[in-house]
């Protein structure tokens, strides 16, 4: 009878030793997720003072070709001691008999042939009026033509291609009512003559887009 006693005491010390050491063992935990990279947003790119429809203007301000959408615009480089310089009392022709058809010209003196517009924006501006009367957008001085040209000379050369880039002073490069540019004359096409005239009738004919 003690036997059996002393046997069921230790089975029942065996159970409890058994319970209390699986009590005491702890609940694996599952690791905790990383948190989530915080994203930083991408800052606006502000917009560039280079695009290709953007001029300083030669006395200040800025001439913006897209405020002229709708409108034919007529750019051409310019200098004040070259052989074509004459040119700009066609150009003030032209644009005061036109500009009411939806005419702009836009001139853009370089003095990236010869030298020949080495002057200020001050003494180009005084040059214009005094000898030409000039009232036509006049932007800053500009290189026309190689890989610093403003990016509208760039942008005119990819469209159009190698006759958008001007070979001299007076180059012409025609601007369609949708803002892209439909044609190029070199320096010898006189602001009166019969090509260009008839380029900006066609052009000034069709229905903006």
């Amino acid at each position: 009878m003690k036997k059996w006693i002393v046997g069921l005491s230790l089975a029942f010390s065996a159970a409890v030793g058994i319970a209390v050491a699986a009590s005491g063992q702890s609940t694996p935990q599952k690791p905790k997720a990383a948190p989530a990279p915080v994203q930083t947003p991408t800052p606006t790119k502000a917009p560039s003072m280079t695009s290709p429809n953007l001029f300083e203007g030669l006395m200040g301000g800025q001439i913006n070709l897209a405020d002229y959408r709708g409108k034919v615009v007529l750019v051409v480089n310019t200098a004040s001691q070259c052989g074509y310089t004459g040119q700009y009392a066609g150009l003030e022709t032209l644009w005061k008999s036109r500009q009411r058809e939806g005419l702009v010209i836009v001139g853009v003196p370089s003095n990236d042939f010869g030298g020949q517009e080495p002057g200020s924006a001050a003494e180009i501006k005084k040059f214009c009026e005094l000898n030409y009367g000039v009232t036509f957008p006049m932007a800053a001085k500009y290189v026309v033509r190689g890989p610093s040209a403003h990016p509208f000379y760039r942008n005119a050369l990819n469209v159009l291609g190698p006759k958008a880039e001007p070979k001299w002073n007076f180059h012409k490069i025609l601007i369609g009512k949708d803002g892209r540019p439909i044609a190029a004359f070199p320096s010898a096409v006189t602001p009166q003559s019969a090509e260009l005239s008839t380029a900006i009738t066609n052009a000034l004919g069709k229905t903006s887009q």
